[in-house]
């Protein structure tokens, strides 16, 4: 039997208990309602201040643009108003010239010939299908006549007459040159269809008939002779015209010393196949290794007679001019 002291006592530990309880359901929902509750806006940030508009080609930016990177770009106009330079661009590296600068020399005009592999207008054509009188035969010191057989249209190796060179001297120049070697092919590896095409009498870039011929890679046609075989081998059958078409830059002196050597790109039947190559010297066939001696800067282009009959056709030659030259009028 429960006394009265006892359920005093009880009531007292029931009241605390759920004065207990009551406040931990308070404080558990105070605490949801915080978690729950969203972040107190910040205050918004400084934006920061508007880039200038930029402006359109020819157009002036007005002074607070101006301060930006994009200033006032200088611009040309012709009399139409056809912006055609500019003054104010960044300086190009190297040149004394500015980008898109308006008082850079423009090109000379050259007009192209009316058909693939035809002469341009600047061109020096030393084959113009009726006669060698731009050529001639070296013999003790004295020019001449070339004594190579001249056809339809074409020349041809004189076979044990010698070779012959141009009665003019060239240094730097790009050269197109067809040829066709002799049809059926006779003979193997060099004794087939051998010629050979020599800048300065002294760089030799082969020409041979290297149609399912095999000799030595760096002996084959468009091989610059004894250095550097062809990247690739694109030759046509005997008997069907071939073409290269090469630039030369010559090399340089300072006295006997090589500043700069001569550098050879041939493009044969279209190909590229000598991607400036630097020559090693004089590519003799016996000379080894190949070597430099100094020469004058313009000299003649020899055709080699290699005792084959090879035909030539369509000979011309540009010379090559650096950049930036003064306009002509």
């Amino acid at each position: 039997m429960t006394s009265g002291f006892d359920r005093y006592a009880l009531g007292r530990v029931g009241r605390v208990v759920l004065g207990a309880l009551v406040a931990f359901a308070i404080g558990a929902g105070v605490h949801a309602r915080s978690a729950q509750a969203p972040a107190a806006p910040q205050a918004p940030a400084t934006p920061p201040p508007a880039a200038p508009t930029p402006a359109r080609q020819g157009q002036t930016l007005a002074p607070a643009a101006q301060s930006g990177q994009r200033a006032d770009q200088g611009p040309v106009r012709d009399a139409s108003g056809a912006i055609i330079g500019f003054t104010k661009m960044p300086e190009i590296p190297g040149t004394p010239w500015r980008i898109h600068d308006a008082s850079r020399p423009h090109p000379r005009v050259v007009t192209p010939g009316a058909t693939p592999g035809a002469p341009p207008t600047d061109a020096i054509v030393l084959f113009d299908g009726k006669d060698l009188s731009k050529w001639a035969r070296s013999q003790n010191g004295q020019l001449l006549d070339a004594p190579w057989p001249v056809h339809d249209g074409y020349f041809e190796t004189g076979a044990g007459s010698g070779s012959i060179i141009t009665r003019e001297k060239f240094g730097d120049v790009q050269l197109h040159v067809e040829f066709a070697t002799p049809s059926p092919g006779r003979g193997a590896s060099q004794d087939r269809g051998n010629s050979g095409v020599l800048f300065m009498g002294r760089y030799e870039v082969q020409v041979l008939d290297s149609y399912e011929n095999i000799t030595y890679a760096d002996g084959q046609a468009a091989a610059i002779y004894g250095e550097y075989p062809p990247l690739v081998n694109v030759a046509r059958k005997p008997g069907e015209w071939q073409s290269y078409d090469i630039v030369f830059e010559a090399p340089k002196f300072n006295g006997t010393t090589v500043v700069a050597p001569a550098y050879i790109t041939v493009f044969w039947n279209g190909v590229l196949v000598q991607h400036r190559r630097p020559v090693m010297g004089s590519t003799s066939a016996t000379a080894t290794p190949h070597q430099y001696s100094a020469h004058d800067p313009e000299l003649p282009l020899t055709l080699q007679d290699h005792a084959h009959p090879v035909r030539y056709r369509n000979v011309w030659i540009r010379r090559l001019a650096g950049y930036d030259q003064p306009e002509q009028k």
